[in-house]
């Protein structure tokens, strides 16, 4: 999906959510549990509920990896179902993966290569080892790498914050400035998580166009309006994040409705934000 495809679909449902499909067996409705395609039904039925409020998908690749192949065989079944859908949305595999380039160049044949079993529009990528160890994700027309910069666990003070350049930038701001020389609006997104919504200002003001994922919002305490008001641009310039608080609204038969409800009451309000800057 181009980044003119992505606003497309943000004006055309006046939502910039993206629902993360963080799916655990252990967590999922009693009644699916022992299906054979128990976390694929789960999806679908979250997704089939919540499209119309939703522009984007995200599944954590760490749910469908720690049960082996089955859990990889839902992985692509669910991405399959994405990709069937009339109604296009924008697909992210939430792998936070990075390495020396050779491995890079096959991480990125796995997720992201059309041809592959998985064809996402991006992938979440961890900046650490650097230069060589990101643009082999950007070899792929249409495909976007989405560059961990400032995250909402509380780890992220650790490293990210750190005084860099002689003690006058914090780590997260030479990690965008430098990746700015990797790639573009059109194929880099960054990662900002919402509970550092004060710190957006600094971020607009290195990658004042660019897309930000952020994640946070709903179970973690990140607000809406908070995040908006420091980072939304001319064309929204945001995916925002919601996994526990959509995809277990509910544990019971009626999860995937109330799904639509907590998608819903998201994208009124994202709606409203939008009017703004309309």
């Amino acid at each position: 999906m181009t980044r003119e495809e992505l606003i497309n679909a943000i004006q055309k449902k006046q939502s910039f959510l993206c629902v993360g499909l963080d799916s655990d067996i252990n967590k999922i409705p009693q009644h699916l549990r022992n299906e054979e395609d128990a976390i694929f039904l789960f999806n679908k039925a979250i997704i089939d509920a919540t499209l119309p409020y939703t522009v984007a998908y995200k599944p954590n690749l760490a749910f469908y990896e720690s049960v082996g192949i089955k859990g990889l065989v839902q992985l692509k079944k669910t991405m399959d179902y994405l990709h069937s859908l009339d109604d296009k949305v924008f697909t992210i595999a939430d792998a936070k993966r990075g390495d020396i380039g050779n491995t890079s160049q096959q991480y990125a044949k796995a997720f992201l290569d059309p041809e592959g079993d998985f064809n996402f529009d991006s992938m979440t990528i961890a900046p650490y080892m650097g230069e060589d160890s990101v643009t082999p994700f950007t070899v792929y027309d249409g495909k976007w790498v989405i560059l961990l910069a400032l995250t909402s666990n509380k780890g992220a003070f650790d490293f990210q914050f750190s005084k860099v350049d002689g003690e006058e930038k914090h780590l997260f701001e030479k990690v965008l400035e430098t990746s700015k020389k990797w790639g573009n609006e059109h194929n880099m997104m960054y990662v900002v998580g919402a509970t550092k919504a004060d710190m957006l200002t600094a971020v607009r003001s290195i990658v004042p166009d660019s897309f930000l994922l952020v994640p946070g919002v709903g179970a973690q305490g990140g607000s809406l309006a908070e995040v908006c008001r420091y980072g939304l641009t001319k064309d929204c310039g945001l995916l925002v994040n919601s996994s526990r608080g959509i995809i277990y609204a509910s544990g019971d038969a009626d999860f995937a409705q109330r799904a639509a409800d907590e998608a819903h009451k998201l994208q009124i309000q994202m709606a409203s934000e939008l009017s703004k800057i309309q």
